[in-house]
Parts: C-alpha cells; structure tokens; sequence
C-alpha cells in the first residue's frame, strides 16, 4: 500500500499503512475460511456435521474477533452476507 501523494512520507505513516494493510489482508482471510468452513458445512453428512459445526463456529469466531480489532462492534452486516447459520451462532453464544 503507498501513502497518499499529498502526504509527505514519514517512518510513522509507512509503518502504519503496512500495518493497516496487513490487517485488511488478515481480514480478507478470516473471511475466506468463515466462507469454506460454511460451504462444508451445508454439504456435511450426518457423521461429519458436528466437525464442521465447530469448524465453522471457530472461524466465524475469529473474523468477528478481527473485525472487533478494526472497530465493528456489530456483526448483522457479516452475518446476513456470509448467510452465517443459527447453529452456528449459537455456537458462540448469540441468539
């Protein structure tokens, strides 16, 4: 990620901008696995259901934990565009 043109470049704001980039990449990530696991998890057999439960519980743990660090307190949004399940969410305690 460069800086912007009209800032001058300093060892602060490199520092922060690969830092903001680093996040945004962890992010893209976490999302990705949350998509897998819940991809899994629709096409789960009866014996291999309750592993992708938790898988999928686990992920979706994990990008809401890093969305937190970025200042999302909540997760409607995620929720509705990952089409994250009940029983996943209540895997992690929401109703």
């Amino acid at each position: 990620m460069r800086s912007p043109a009209s800032l001058p470049p300093t060892g602060t704001l490199t520092l922060d901008l690969e830092l903001l980039a680093e996040e945004a990449s962890a992010l893209g990530r976490a999302g990705r696995r949350v998509e897998e696991t819940l991809a899994r998890l629709a096409a789960a057999t009866a014996e291999t259901r309750e592993q992708c439960l938790r898988d999928a519980a686990e992920a979706v743990h994990h990008y809401f934990i890093l969305r937190e660090m970025r200042g999302f307190r909540r997760h409607d949004d995620a929720v509705a565009v990952y089409r994250i399940p009940g029983a996943v969410l209540a895997r992690l305690g929401a109703s």
